[in-house]
């Protein structure tokens, strides 16, 4: 359960207290650090604490100083965030949850955190995830599990498990996360909040520790819709130093969630695919009664086929490790990453690499091999060309659907959160648990998570929603109303 009783849900709630008086920004700031150092949910990698500070009583200064929150200039003024730690900050550690960068300390900050600071955020420490962020359980750190928020006895998703939890618990009152293949969304219904994975290039991705990098994106966590589209509004917008920023301005989704969508016009495409064998009942009832709630508000439910969708795991397994393989070798020691004790006695190169590659956990020399048998000569033809061939076909059924409808909805994943360790000896099935996922990562669309309900055990359900490319504002306007006009209940 949460550790302590945060009365806001919002952002805008917290700007009203701190403009009345009832709260300040480092009283705020010393609850979340105070609730942090007491949490055993192990969350948290690193606390900021004098930063954290440091920024609160800045921004206590500028609400003294305009007898107000400067809402325009620092929407964010005052709020209190976790920072996955695959995303580096200028003088503060950077692990990706592995001994390879246990003492790794970055010499600049990311773009999409440097932004949330200039606009007024907090930064309260660096959260857990699963080891560069290769898992669905977030079980893979090399320093401990991250816990549920709500039932401790259970996983909170992954990879992003410490920034859904963290949200959660009251930890932080918003966060960010990294999505390879759902692992801001996955750990997002699991932990029941928010979570938003962007367009592919929306958000810039300088300063995110690479796995994939064709389909690594960074994305927001909070209790709210309309908060997690305050987010994804101050972070994006062009970044010259990312090649893969979109050469477009910053996105105002904030004020799409002022307005109701067009419910007459608009056109729901509900994937047979989606609907099969394995879906927990609990999960199904659920993802069934919010689709009939957008029934009633007038929207068209269209029935819809993505035929590839077979296929998204076993092709999204062979290019993300492939890729994860070419961006992991840079750790090897010398360019990278830790020199364990013992390696200069190494009796040659290859000698020198096991010893210093061995600091990776087994989830990630899983991966890496894998990925380097798929780029391998003679093999790269069958496998990752293949898998690529593939991905053309699944990027080809989305474009086919969104010319009929505006929206795809769905569940985020066939189960509520599992047991600590009721996967852990089986990868295959820990993967299948990103079959809804994966897809939108692979085609590079905007989709995300909120909550929809709980099952007989109170274990949160998230709906997943899914939209062309680019259109995060009809994403984020059905989403926030759904979460305002739908009543959450076990099912």
């Amino acid at each position: 359960m949460p550790n302590h009783s945060i009365p806001f849900r919002t952002i805008q709630e917290v700007h009203s207290a701190f403009e009345s008086q009832k709260l300040s920004p480092v009283e705020l700031t010393q609850e979340y650090l105070a609730a942090a150092k007491k949490s055993q949910l192990g969350a948290y990698l690193t606390l900021c604490d004098d930063l954290a500070l440091q920024q609160a009583r800045a921004a206590e200064s500028l609400i003294q100083k305009f007898g107000r929150v400067p809402r325009e200039e620092y929407p964010l003024l005052g709020i209190p965030m976790g920072i996955k730690d695959n995303l580096v900050m200028d003088g503060v550690r950077t692990t990706c949850a592995s001994k390879m960068l246990e003492n790794y300390v970055a010499p600049y900050t990311a773009t999409c955190v440097s932004r949330l600071e200039k606009a007024g955020a907090v930064t309260l420490g660096k959260l857990n995830l699963d080891e560069f962020a290769m898992g669905g359980s977030n079980e893979n750190s090399a320093f401990g599990p991250v816990r549920h928020p709500t039932h401790p006895d259970r996983v909170p998703g992954g990879s992003s498990g410490g920034s859904a939890a963290s949200v959660k618990a009251d930890l932080c009152f918003a966060s960010l996360g990294s999505d390879t293949g759902g692992s801001i969304r996955l750990p997002a219904s699991y932990c029941g909040v928010v979570g938003l994975k962007p367009t592919y290039g929306r958000i810039s991705r300088l300063g995110l520790v690479a796995f994939a990098s064709s389909l690594d994106q960074v994305g927001p966590f909070a209790k709210t819709v309309e908060d997690a589209a305050l987010l994804m509004d101050v972070m994006s917008g062009h970044d010259p130093q990312d090649s893969t920023s979109i050469p477009q301005g910053r996105l105002n989704s904030f004020a799409t969630t002022r307005t109701a969508p067009s419910w007459s016009q608009l056109r729901v495409g509900v994937p047979k695919e989606y609907f099969v064998g394995g879906l927990a009942p609990a999960v199904e009832r659920s993802i069934q009664n919010s689709l009939n709630w957008f029934q009633k508000q007038g929207a068209e439910l269209v029935p819809i086929s993505l035929p590839h969708t077979q296929y998204a795991v076993s092709v999204y397994y062979v290019v993300a490790v492939s890729e994860a393989s070419s961006n992991l070798a840079r750790y090897d020691g010398i360019r990278f990453g830790m020199r364990p004790a013992g390696s200069e006695q190494a009796k040659d190169l290859n000698d020198f690499y096991r010893k210093s590659r061995s600091l990776f956990g087994p989830e990630v020399k899983r991966r890496i091999i894998l990925g380097t048998f798929a780029l391998s000569s003679g093999y790269s033809e069958a496998y990752f060309h293949r898998a690529c061939q593939v991905r053309r076909k699944i990027v080809g059924d989305f474009t086919e659907a969104f010319t009929k409808v505006d929206l795809i909805i769905g569940p985020v994943a066939p189960t509520t959160a599992f047991k600590l360790g009721e996967k852990s000896s089986d990868p295959l099935t820990m993967y299948l648990n990103d079959i809804f996922t994966i897809p939108a990562n692979l085609a590079g669309l905007p989709a995300l998570s909120v909550p929809c309900g709980a099952d007989e055990e109170g274990l949160p359900i998230g709906l997943h929603l899914m939209a062309a490319p680019f259109q995060e504002d009809r994403l984020i306007s059905a989403a926030h109303a759904f979460q305002n006009g739908f009543e959450l209940g076990k099912v």
